[in-house]
C-alpha cells in the first residue's frame, strides 16, 4: 500500500448540488488524499458545469477544482474511475442509486437514511462506532454475486450523531445506559434548502419533525449496540440486546442556521452511578478509534467539554475543530435519572458530511478500499 502523502484516491459525488453535497465538495477539495474526480446530480444539472448547476449556499466560493466541472447524471459508468463515492442524495431518490453504484462495485458512503436498517449495512458514527466496519465483509459476500470492493456504509441522522457520541464515551468507562432522554433544538439547516419557510420558523419553535424522534431512538441501538456471531459464521447488529436501552427522544426546530443543540439525561446500570465530576473526565479523555489511526478530518478532541455555565452555544461552537467534534457542558447531577448535560454538534459537518469522509478515510486505513 502507498504512504499516505503519496496516495491519490479518485472520488466521485452524487447528489452534488445540494447541501451536503455542497459541504462534500467544499471538505473534499484540500483533502490530503481524496481527490474529486466526477459530479452527480439531477438530470436537469447534468450537462452544465458545476457552476452553472449549483445555487452555491456555503461561506467560501465554490472551489476552482470544481468550477468548470461538467455535472454528470448519477450513473455508475459516468464514475467509471472513482473508488469511493460520496452520497449526498436526498432519500427519494438515494435508494436504487446507491445501490446501483454498490452493484457495479463502488464503495459507496451514504449520508441519506435508505440504507440504515439494513441488517449488512454499517450504520457508522466514526467517534462512537468504528469497528462496526468489520460488517462490510459479510456485506460483499453474500451479495449476489459476491463484490470485490462495492459495498455501502451509511452514517447517522444529524441530531442522533450529536448526542450518541458523548453515550459512546459514557458506556466505554461506566458500563451500558439503561435509560435516556433527549429534547433536541435543531438548526434549519437540517432540512435542506430551501427549508422550513421563513414565516414558520422567524419568532418561533416548531415542536414536530417528521420522522426525526423515531430516527434517533432506533439509530441509537444499532450505533451503541454490538455485533453478535452465529454458529455458522453470520453475523449481525444485537441492537444493544444483551442491556436493553430505553430512549424517549423530542425533537423540535428552532430559529439557528446550524448547530444542534440537545439537553441530555442519562440513567446508567451501575449502581452507584458515576457523579458529574467524572463524567465530565471521562468524556474529555474520550479518544475513538478514529484518532488512534491517524485520519487526518479527525478532530484533536472528540468531545469537548465546557467549563462555563453557558456554554456551548451554536454560534459559538459549531465551527470549532472545523466542526468535526461535538462540545458538551453543563455536566450535573440529574434528579430523575443520573446526570445530564447539554450537547451541541455541527449538524452540515460531523452530522453529515464529515462523518461520510471520516468513515471513508477509515475505511482506506483498514484496507477496505481498494484503489
Amino acid at each position: 500500500m502507498q504512504p499516505l502523502d503519496e496516495r491519490q484516491i479518485q472520488v466521485g459525488v452524487l447528489g452534488a448540488t445540494g447541501t451536503v453535497g455542497q459541504r462534500f465538495i467544499v471538505l473534499l477539495a484540500e483533502h490530503p488524499f481524496f481527490v474529486i474526480r466526477a459530479l452527480g446530480a439531477s438530470a436537469r444539472s447534468a450537462g452544465k458545469t458545476y457552476a452553472k448547476a449549483v445555487n452555491w449556499k456555503q461561506t467560501s466560493p465554490i472551489p476552482t477544482i470544481v468550477r468548470d466541472t461538467i455535472v454528470n447524471e448519477c450513473t455508475p459508468d459516468q464514475f467509471a474511475e472513482c473508488s469511493v463515492i460520496f452520497s449526498g442524495l436526498d432519500a427519494d431518490a438515494a435508494g436504487d442509486i446507491e445501490k446501483a453504484f454498490r452493484d457495479a462495485d463502488h464503495a459507496v458512503f451514504s449520508n441519506a437514511k435508505n440504507y440504515r436498517r439494513d441488517p449488512l449495512v454499517p450504520l457508522i458514527v466514526p467517534l462512537a462506532n468504528p469497528g462496526h466496519l468489520n460488517m462490510v465483509h459479510q456485506q460483499r459476500s453474500l451479495h449476489s454475486p459476491p463484490l470485490q470492493k462495492g459495498f455501502i456504509v451509511t452514517n447517522a441522522n444529524c441530531s442522533t450523531t450529536a448526542y450518541v457520541v458523548p453515550l459512546a464515551a459514557l458506556e466505554k468507562s461506566f458500563g451500558p445506559i439503561e435509560s435516556c432522554i433527549v429534547t433536541t433544538m435543531q438548526a434549519i439547516s437540517g432540512g435542506g434548502y430551501p427549508g422550513v419557510p421563513s414565516l414558520d420558523i422567524m419568532d418561533n419553535i416548531i415542536p414536530y419533525i417528521s420522522g426525526e424522534e423515531e430516527k434517533i431512538e432506533w439509530e441509537t441501538l444499532k450505533i451503541l449496540g454490538g455485533i453478535t456471531e452465529a454458529d455458522d459464521g453470520t453475523k449481525t447488529f444485537d441492537m444493544h440486546a444483551k442491556n436493553p436501552l430505553r430512549i424517549s427522544a423530542s425533537c423540535n426546530r428552532v430559529p439557528v442556521i446550524d448547530g444542534h443543540t440537545e439537553c441530555v439525561s442519562v440513567r446508567f446500570k451501575r449502581r452507584p452511578p458515576p457523579s458529574p465530576q467524572q463524567v465530565r473526565e471521562a468524556m474529555a479523555a474520550y479518544t475513538p478509534d478514529i484518532q488512534a489511526v491517524g485520519c487526518p478530518s479527525a478532530p484533536r478532541h472528540a468531545i469537548f467539554v465546557h467549563e462555563e455555565v453557558d456554554r456551548p452555544q451554536p454560534r459559538l461552537d459549531r465551527y470549532y475543530q472545523n466542526g468535526a467534534g461535538v462540545s458538551v457542558g453543563r455536566v450535573r447531577q440529574c434528579a430523575v435519572l443520573d446526570v445530564k448535560f447539554v450537547v451541541l454538534a455541527n449538524n452540515v459537518s460531523i452530522g453529515a458530511a464529515t462523518s461520510s469522509i471520516l468513515n471513508a478515510e477509515l475505511a482506506v486505513m483498514k484496507g477496505y478500499v481498494n484503489y
